[in-house]
């Protein structure tokens, strides 16, 4: 066996439909394109959203809202999610995505006072909420802003 040699297998392959080769092809004359008509010339292709000179959806609809070029997208971690850490240990990024609890690091980690935590544990993130602060102060924990 050489390069030769090499196909298709059989049945793998069509042959190309040749339009405009006369009228025995079956696709001769107006090469399957019908008569006249925007998509019968050449290049006439409607690019998506064009409705044939009406003012298109997107342009009709109100444009609302600004969203800042400076915006910061934190990964959020709730206090009941810390619970699977021990007592007493200091928890900070890396042991977040060792865990699982952050995937994708975006701008950084807040944290978040959703749920109870019962456990006296020194956090480091980025941000946290006021009521986050607030109940890990209150179990003898400490927060640290990275």
């Amino acid at each position: 066996m050489d390069l030769s040699n090499l196909q298709p297998a059989p049945g793998s392959t069509k042959n190309r439909k040749r339009i405009g080769r006369g009228p025995g092809s079956g696709t001769g004359k107006t090469s399957g394109k019908g008569h006249k008509g925007q998509k019968a010339r050449s290049g006439g292709s409607i690019k998506p959203g064009f409705e044939g000179g009406q003012m298109p959806l997107q342009r009709r609809l109100p444009k609302r809202g600004f969203t800042p070029l400076t915006r910061k997208e934190y990964t959020l971690v709730n206090l009941e999610d810390l619970e699977v850490f021990d007592a007493g240990s200091t928890v900070g990024l890396e042991a977040f995505s060792s865990v699982g609890l952050v995937g994708k690091l975006n701008d950084g980690v807040k944290i978040l006072a959703s749920g109870d935590l019962t456990k006296a544990l020194t956090v480091q993130a980025h941000k946290f909420s006021k009521a986050a602060v607030a109940k890990i102060e209150a179990i003898g924990g400490k927060v640290e802003v990275i």
